[in-house]
């Protein structure tokens, strides 16, 4: 693990909470995407199997969101 920049270290606690989170659920996406499982999201009010290869796509939608 490397240390965070200083920059970082001066943001309020729950934006460094927030940035830890995005960066973590991308990771797991990209494992799951590179292990060949499947990914579930919430979208449109009921879950959603997004195969490997979806995962995989780059959309600019919903994935950032």
């Amino acid at each position: 693990m490397s240390k965070p920049s200083k920059a970082v270290l001066r943001l309020p606690i729950e934006k460094r909470a927030e940035i830890a989170f995005k960066i973590a659920v991308a990771k797991a996406i990209d494992e799951h995407a590179r292990l060949g499982l499947p990914v579930y999201v919430w979208r449109d009010g009921r879950v959603v199997e997004l195969s490997p290869d979806e995962v995989r796509k780059p959309s600019g939608s919903s994935r950032d969101k």
